[in-house]
């Protein structure tokens, strides 16, 4: 399955945006290691239509994972995982948070547990452990912006956010990372390409 992500920043989303530009990314780009000396994929797609992508880390931790993403990792309940909660900004600007998780028999001692950037991105530094993304399941929804949502995106309170969680498996079918992103939905537009065979 080939899944198109394509977001769009306009004016008055409340995200200064100076003129109409379109960014198309695809999941397969988010989820595949980059060759050597390229940037994590974020900043590379943004900068290809004259925006200017970074990322801000608020944490990396071990925690305990909501259930959701306990039962997507087929986790023992209570088991503890590493994960490292980002800031996603466009030109400055927030437009969404990205908490990613990983079994700690996966990220332990290695750079994921690191309150660092990771050269080339989280997809580069598994692929290197030996956990490439096969199958990739991603689950939709729309619902009320959570207060500190809210103030991290800078969106009034009761805004809508769109909640995807991304969940990559290797072709042995064993979940290595759920992403859940948090997103501010002006611009946002998503078109599913399937293949029927």
């Amino acid at each position: 399955m080939v899944i198109l992500l394509s977001f769009t920043a306009s004016t008055g989303t409340g995200v200064r945006m100076d003129e109409r530009r379109e960014w198309v990314g695809s999941t397969a780009w988010y989820v595949a290691p980059r060759q050597a000396g390229e940037r994590d994929a974020w900043s590379e797609e943004l900068a290809a239509s004259g925006r200017r992508g970074a990322q801000r880390l608020r944490e990396v931790a071990e925690t305990t994972p909501p259930p959701e993403v306990e039962a997507a990792l087929g986790l023992s309940p209570g088991e503890p995982v590493v994960v490292r909660r980002r800031t996603m900004l466009v030109d400055d600007q927030p437009v969404e948070l990205t908490d990613s998780y990983y079994p700690r028999s996966v990220a332990a001692g290695t750079g994921l547990a690191s309150p660092g950037k990771i050269r080339g991105g989280a997809p580069t530094l598994l692929a290197e452990l030996g956990y490439v993304a096969d199958e990739v399941v991603e689950d939709l929804s729309v619902r009320p912006a959570l207060p500190a949502e809210a103030r991290d995106l800078a969106l009034p309170g009761g805004a809508l956010v769109i909640s995807l969680i991304r969940t990559s498996s290797t072709a042995d079918g064993v979940p290595f990372e759920v992403s859940v992103m948090v997103m501010r939905p002006e611009g946002r537009h998503f078109r599913y390409r399937l293949k029927a065979s």
